[in-house]
């Protein structure tokens, strides 16, 4: 099985991590005349990051613009859904960095890391 992003097959599947935060909960907390201590108010479970890593491959600097570009029109602002290569489903996620960095040569192409920051709202 491979890793997609709304059912497209967009990474390569070498060196690739997905890790995720744990969930959050919010709360108000308010001081009542009368109480000793504070009044607190569960507003419930929160969104939660989710960070992916891995390598992209291309045969040319222009292959390799044109998956960067491809990946970079999913910071859109909608929900995507994220499947993890063992099958493992990450709903809501909104795509809010896209970074590539350590560019070089290999094999016969182009090798580049990336890094993408998603929230998953709930």
């Amino acid at each position: 099985m491979s890793v997609t992003l709304d059912g497209q097959n967009l990474f390569d599947e070498q060196q690739l991590e997905i890790e995720q935060d744990s969930l959050n909960r919010d709360s108000i907390e308010r001081a009542v005349a009368g109480l000793d201590g504070v009044l607190s108010i569960d507003m419930g479970g929160r969104a939660r990051k989710i960070r992916q890593r891995g390598t992209l491959r291309a045969k040319s600097q222009t292959q390799m613009n044109d998956r960067i570009n491809v990946i970079s029109a999913y910071m859109d602002g909608n929900t995507h859904t994220l499947v993890s290569n063992e099958g493992k489903k990450f709903d809501n996620l909104r795509m809010d960095s896209f970074k590539v960095s350590k560019e070089r040569t290999g094999g016969s192409g182009i090798v580049v890391d990336y890094e993408i920051v998603y929230t998953q709202l709930v």
